[in-house]
């Protein structure tokens, strides 16, 4: 199974960039996708997801709202598995 983790995130959300350090700092690779410079992007994002709040972290089609490092690490390790 491919281990994928893409961040939606706003340029001005602390949040954010909380959540971006977090897998910096495990050397877990992810992909950035910000919404202010991706309108339909965002689209997307609120048709999946209901939430009209960043960050939202998808883990391998597994979300996580806000900051929750215990479920996101925890949505990671069972990738690996």
């Amino acid at each position: 199974m491919k281990k994928e983790v893409i961040i939606y995130t706003t340029t001005l959300c602390p949040v954010c960039a909380m959540v971006k350090t977090f897998f910096t700092n495990l050397n877990i690779p992810f992909q950035e996708v910000n919404i202010d410079f991706n309108p339909l992007a965002m689209v997307k994002l609120v048709s999946k997801t209901f939430r009209l709040t960043v960050p939202q972290t998808n883990i391998n089609g597994e979300w996580v709202f806000g900051f929750n490092p215990g479920l996101m690490l925890e949505k990671w390790n069972a990738l690996i598995k």
